[in-house]
């Protein structure tokens, strides 16, 4: 029996759908109030059966704050797929996102020590490899170190990593996925699906900043892999490739048919934008989108390597253009059926 946290997310919602696909049962872990129906929608960009494989998993409400509800949710599980997590670059949320991140996955461990679960696949971030010395061809190798420029996103994934070491440390069988920037089909107001929707309504800059992209399906099969390969107390980046963040906004932008971003924002107008952002967000009341964090982020130029899962699984990865185009297809597809 296989037990998801975040299954309501990007990433949980594939690793529930892999597992289905494959005739395996499936557990999810929801807060009260989670919308599940965005499980079934995303199932529904892979399969004309998306009903019957979503009315086969055993929802329970539960919390990775609350300890006595993940004891209770484990009951009869052998295998975990820790996927819950919390994104912001907002200070704002740094109170939240600690807790969700690092003391979530902090009871999480020791709830799967104390039932005795055989297996647990957390997701991590390539951002746990923050190391000011290391930018190119990072691997598993780089190990964190303190620096001014991490963010907070940065630091509640590493400490949550921490608590997962400490796990296979008291003998629970472990295995960490750092993956890179996740795309995939909907969720269009969260994670990638934010940045499809932006693009749609129009967006003319580009930084010339760089990073690594994986397609959410590759992140949901690679953990289930390499958890049944038993590939435990190791740790493994999952990108496609490194691309530039220009690049990476004219294929979506071209996927969508819309007019290619031409104006480059470097640090200057960043900053700019960013005082203009937290005025709009203190009028208005919502959410600021840019913050030093996420200018930080658009700007740095990092590289990875995804040797080791590749030589271990002999993975190939989707490539990035059929990955944003698929995306795409079904954003305007959802648009189209509004």
């Amino acid at each position: 029996m296989n037990l998801i946290t975040g299954a309501t997310g990007l990433v949980g919602a594939h690793v529930a759908l892999a597992l289905l696909q494959q005739n395996k049962s499936v557990v999810a872990i929801k807060r009260q109030g989670s919308d599940i129906l965005k499980t079934k929608k995303l199932f529904s960009y892979y399969t004309s059966g998306a009903d019957i494989l979503f009315n086969k998993i055993k929802w329970i409400d539960g919390d990775v704050c609350d300890i006595y509800s993940l004891l209770e949710a484990l009951e009869g599980i052998e295998t975990v797929y820790h996927c819950a997590g919390f994104v912001s670059f907002n200070s704002k949320d740094n109170k939240q996102m600690h807790r969700i991140n690092a003391e979530g996955t902090a009871n999480l461990v020791n709830a799967c020590l104390e039932k005795n679960i055989k297996a647990l696949c957390h997701v991590s971030s390539i951002a746990t490899l923050q190391n000011p010395d290391i930018t190119k061809n990072i691997d598993e190798s780089v190990y964190w170190k303190s620096s001014p420029s991490a963010s907070d996103y940065a630091i509640s994934k590493y400490n949550g990593e921490r608590e997962v070491w400490r796990g296979t440390e008291e003998g629970l069988n472990a295995v960490i996925v750092n993956p890179g920037i996740i795309l995939g089909p909907g969720f269009w107001h969260q994670s990638s699906g934010k940045l499809i929707e932006t693009c749609y309504h129009g967006n003319p800059f580009y930084t010339n900043g760089s990073s690594a992209t994986i397609d959410a399906k590759d992140v949901a099969d690679c953990m289930i892999q390499l958890t049944e390969k038993k590939e435990f107390s190791k740790r493994f980046v999952l990108i496609e490739n490194n691309y530039s963040f220009k690049e990476i906004l004219l294929k979506v932008h071209k996927a969508l048919g819309k007019k290619e971003p031409s104006i480059e924002a470097g640090k200057v107008l960043l900053t700019i934008g960013k005082w203009i952002d937290k005025i709009k967000a203190f009028i208005t009341s919502k959410e600021q989108l840019i913050t030093k964090e996420t200018i930080n982020a658009c700007l740095d130029n990092n590289s990875y390597n995804n040797k080791r899962v590749k030589e271990t699984l002999s993975y190939q990865f989707i490539p990035l253009q059929n990955t944003v185009q698929f995306a795409c297809d079904a954003y305007l597809n959802d648009i189209k059926n509004k």
